[in-house]
């Protein structure tokens, strides 16, 4: 039997691998006293994607350390962060949490025993707990609130008011968990700041934040529910695992923003302490790394191929996803998962000599729009109105795309712009020349006719996902069918704002960072 760590151990078992901890002499002291009580909160929102193994694995170090460990499933604060779970939902999203947090706990040799489960709303409509919130709101300042939810609460237009009141509920429930810790992503930093200065106002005492590194998707931004293609789904199928770590983004020897490389450093090295690289003989055969500097560095001198990479991830990942699988192949966790998080009812195809009674939902989650970044341009050979681009969307290779903006955007000001692409469409050629995409541009109204490529915010990466506000879920199509001309319904309630925000029936079309916009074509078209 191994002896009990000491408090420096301890320290050390809680630390590792953090990005930051605020209040580090404070854990220290009370490691000298006696185990930790820390929590880790979950809003019941979107499914929970692979990269929550970052937190399960810290969970597992927190064990290890002799914690107390309460794990909260936040559901009421799913639904103040702009409705993001309907109420109608609450109840079953929060079990579908239980059950799949519970699994990838499991997954990972966490024994369940040692930990507290407890659900928001067990506490949090209480008469205590109500008359707290409004003691905090009497003191808490509107700029503050909305500050402290800035990185965490769903930024719109025109926010509700329960996005203020979100920091300030995460907030006490330091308080009425009775914790020393609060555990979670560096994207929660605004928070755990709000909640050291305004606790003590209430008499309640300053609590230690331990904050983890946030993880890039596959497509090179945060790895988000809300993203498809940003993430792999804990229940997705094999052939799913494979499909998105294709396409994910993992240039020969760029260790920045790379989403693969991301997901071993922090997610399969914590859980193991090794990682295996899979080659064929003839490429120096399979490499053990135990330390992930070392893959890091190779990867970066292109030692290590990303081909190999990726192949290596898609094998241990599956390793850790099949238990999970397994567990929800049972039709009582099925009809959980379905009931949870239902999919827009499409048409079944007609059979042959009969018409289809249900027609499809022509919905704007049918897109696949993304952020792209024009690597290059040319005029097309055989047309002096074209352009043809070369324009990546976070895939292996960047797309080549046909636009007729010549006479509207000199080349130079397309020259590495970051543009708007509809990436679903049936590729066509156009004189000659094959476009796998189109770019989305405003035009304006009258003539003379101007025409503008739409804008993404600032700080967008090539491959992030563009949405329209209340329909951040749902696949879209694999590609979309001309016949059944989904994108031209669509298109027609296209329009930018007063403000020059792009919309689809007064609705934003947004990426996590915020609104897409033009320039200056207020009331124009898009197309």
């Amino acid at each position: 039997m191994e002896p009990a760590p000491g408090p420096q151990e301890k320290y050390q078992l809680i630390t590792r691998n953090l990005q930051e901890v605020l209040g580090e002499d404070k854990l220290m002291a009370i490691l000298k006293e006696r185990e930790l009580k820390i929590y880790w909160g979950t809003a019941t929102t979107g499914k929970p994607h692979v990269a929550y193994f970052v937190p399960m694995s810290k969970i597992a170090d927190f064990l290890k350390a002799g914690c107390e460990v309460t794990i909260l499933f936040a559901d009421l604060h799913a639904y103040l962060d702009n409705m993001k779970a309907p109420w109608e939902l609450l109840e079953l999203r929060t079990r579908y949490y239980e059950h799949v947090i519970k699994a990838m706990l499991e997954s990972i040799g966490v024994p369940l025993e040692k930990l507290k489960f407890v659900r928001g709303t067990d506490y949090q409509l209480s008469k205590e707990y109500t008359l707290d919130v409004y003691r905090l709101s009497s003191v808490v300042t509107q700029h503050d609130a909305k500050k402290a939810g800035a990185e965490v609460v769903k930024q719109v237009e025109h926010p509700l008011l329960s996005g203020l009141l979100y920091p300030g509920l995460q907030a006490l429930d330091e308080e009425y968990l009775k914790v020393d810790a609060q555990f979670g992503g560096v994207d929660q930093r605004k928070i755990f700041t709000f909640a050291e200065k305004y606790l003590p106002s209430l008499g309640y005492a300053k609590r230690v934040h331990l904050m983890n590194p946030m993880v890039p998707g596959l497509t090179g931004s945060k790895m988000s529910s809300s993203e498809e293609d940003s993430k792999i789904d804990l229940l997705d199928r094999k052939e799913d695992v494979k499909k998105k770590l294709k396409k994910a983004f993992c240039e020969p020897g760029n260790v920045e923003n790379n989403g693969v490389l991301s997901f071993i450093k922090h997610v399969l090295f914590p859980l193991k302490s090794e990682f295996v690289v899979l080659r064929e003989e003839k490429w120096g055969g399979n490499k053990t790394y135990t330390a992930y500097e070392t893959l890091e560095k190779d990867f970066a001198e292109q030692v290590v191929h990303p081909g190999d990479l990726k192949n290596s991830v898609e094998v241990a990942l599956n390793k850790l996803l099949d238990p999970i699988r397994e567990k929800f192949n049972c039709p009582e966790l099925k009809k959980l998962s379905s009931a949870a998080y239902p999919t827009p009812s499409k048409a079944k195809p007609a059979e042959k000599g009969t018409k289809n009674s249900e027609p499809e939902d022509v919905i704007p989650s049918r897109l696949d729009i993304r952020v792209g970044k024009v690597i290059s341009v040319e005029k097309h050979p055989d047309a002096d109105s074209l352009y043809v681009e070369k324009i990546d969307v976070g895939e292996a290779e960047p797309r080549t795309v046909v636009s007729g903006l010549v006479q509207f955007v000199p080349k130079e000001q397309l020259q590495d712009r970051l543009v708007v692409l509809l990436c679903n469409l049936k590729p066509q050629k156009m004189r000659g020349v094959e476009s796998q995409g189109m770019v989305l541009c405003a035009s304006s109204v009258g003539e003379p006719r101007q025409v503008e490529p739409l804008d993404p915010p600032a700080g967008c990466c090539a491959g992030e996902r563009v949405y329209v506000e209340g329909y951040e879920g749902g696949e879209p199509d694999e590609e979309l069918k001309p016949k059944k001309k989904v994108f031209e319904k669509l298109q027609a309630d296209f329009r930018v704002s007063e403000d020059c925000v792009a919309q689809w029936k007064q609705r934003n079309f947004l990426t996590k960072l915020g609104t897409i916009s033009c320039k200056s074509l207020k009331g124009g078209s898009i197309s």
